[in-house]
């Protein structure tokens, strides 16, 4: 037996050897470029809903300032002397008092 035909023997097994690393090789890269894009799409869709919540409280925020707006002007219109003068004359029949009414304290 020479060199050659034991190549010739053991060249089978080695051809099924290469393609099964070739086969294994191709499954190996397929499923990191599976996990690669997968990552990828979960990435962009968890944006995504960060967006939509960033979006959300924006919108409450403008609400909410717009609330505290209106809250400082019902504010201001309450605490204005007119009003209160108004309501103690008008509902609790509250007059100025008179000169001699006035009694200063020292």
């Amino acid at each position: 037996m020479s060199i050659a035909d034991v190549l010739k023997q053991n060249a089978p097994d080695s051809e099924k050897e290469i393609a099964a690393l070739h086969y294994s090789s191709f499954l190996f890269v397929t499923f990191v470029l599976m996990a690669v894009a997968l990552i990828y799409v979960w990435s962009h869709i968890h944006m995504t809903e960060l967006e939509y919540q960033i979006a959300a409280e924006t919108s409450r925020k403008e609400q909410l300032l717009e609330e505290q707006r209106k809250l400082k002007v019902e504010y201001a219109t309450l605490k204005s002397p007119q009003r209160i003068e108004a309501i103690a004359r008008e509902n609790l029949q509250m007059i100025y008092p008179e000169r001699d009414q006035v009694i200063l304290v020292k």
